[in-house]
């Protein structure tokens, strides 16, 4: 089995939550919820999630406050296994911060404060020597971090032969342009993701695959069009729908994370694309049944009692 040595470029943050019975409308206060407080951020989530699945080296590409919260977040990284010397700190801002309200039905809503993730360039990407990307298989790349920098880890890691995968995440539509997509190998939006990207309603499998015929013909080899308990659709040269294996949802907030950081993890051992969508989307339906973001992400053991390999 190949090493699996993976980058990850994205966000850290601080996630607060709180449970309750259901979302609030605009301007209603909902009483009698529960909170609790855990580490978060789609970049760090993504990398805890690859290191669980079995990544042999995992390297975060991010940035932190010099607070608590921003030295909290690095310490669960560590412990993780997650290299963080890519982790950039930044003096006078904060770490960032998500307000996450869950409903019984496992349902979220999700308010970022970016703070220190916003100061990631495109020069910090430069800074990183050729021998992190030489010794990689796998970028993979979230929105939560500036779409500039993004774009510029994609190029670099492209150049280097890695694989690349863009999450896009939040959705950005400016990445949608073949300048931007030719340097993805695989993309994985969400419906709504998928939605914004493409101009076009994706409610249904039949609509989830043409975005991703339209995300293909942008430039990006590979799109994952991902549906919650639908599971996902594949689109390349072919179609193929994948269903998601039926749980019991607690708290879908890190199932996307779940997803991707496994993806990322099968593809750097070099499982073929079909083989590693049947381990992600495993991990997220693991993931649905726990709540918290890093708390629920799976480790192997689990997603190989899980996993179902996808007809093909």
């Amino acid at each position: 089995m190949p090493q699996a040595t993976i980058l990850v470029l994205g966000s850290i943050n601080t996630d607060l939550v709180v449970r309750g019975t259901r979302l609030p409308a605009p301007g209603e206060t909902i009483v009698g919820g529960t909170f609790f407080r855990a580490a978060g951020g789609k970049g760090a989530n993504q990398a805890v999630a690859a290191a669980r699945a079995g990544a042999v080296s995992v390297s975060l590409i991010a940035a932190v406050g010099d607070d608590d919260l921003g030295r909290e977040s690095l310490a669960g990284l560590h412990t993780e296994g997650i290299g963080c010397d890519l982790v950039k700190r930044i003096q006078g801002e904060p770490s960032g911060v998500a307000l996450i309200m869950v409903d019984q039905a496992g349902q979220n809503c999700i308010s970022v404060a970016s703070g220190a993730n916003l100061h990631l360039t495109p020069a910090d990407i430069d800074a990183i020597d050729d021998s992190r990307f030489e010794q990689s298989a796998v970028l993979l790349a979230c929105l939560e971090a500036p779409v500039h920098t993004v774009i510029r880890g994609l190029q670099r890691a492209r150049q280097m032969g890695l694989t690349t995968i863009l999450n896009p995440a939040p959705a950005d539509p400016q990445i949608a342009s073949p300048d931007v997509l030719k340097y993805v190998d695989i993309i994985t939006p969400n419906e709504t993701e998928a939605a914004l990207l493409t101009g076009q309603a994706v409610q249904e499998p039949a609509q989830a695959i043409a975005a991703g015929k339209r995300l293909t013909q942008l430039g990006c080899r590979h799109a994952i069009v991902t549906m919650g308990a639908r599971g996902c659709v594949v689109v390349n040269d072919q179609v193929r729908q994948v269903d998601a294996l039926p749980v019991q949802a607690v708290d879908t907030t890190a199932a996307g994370d779940a997803f991707n950081g496994t993806l990322a993890l099968a593809l750097a051992e070099g499982k073929d694309l079909m083989t590693s969508v049947g381990w992600a989307v495993s991990a997220a339906a693991i993931s649905v049944t726990r709540p918290g973001a890093q708390p629920s992400l799976p480790r192997r053991d689990e997603i190989d009692k899980a996993f179902r390999r996808p007809d093909t």
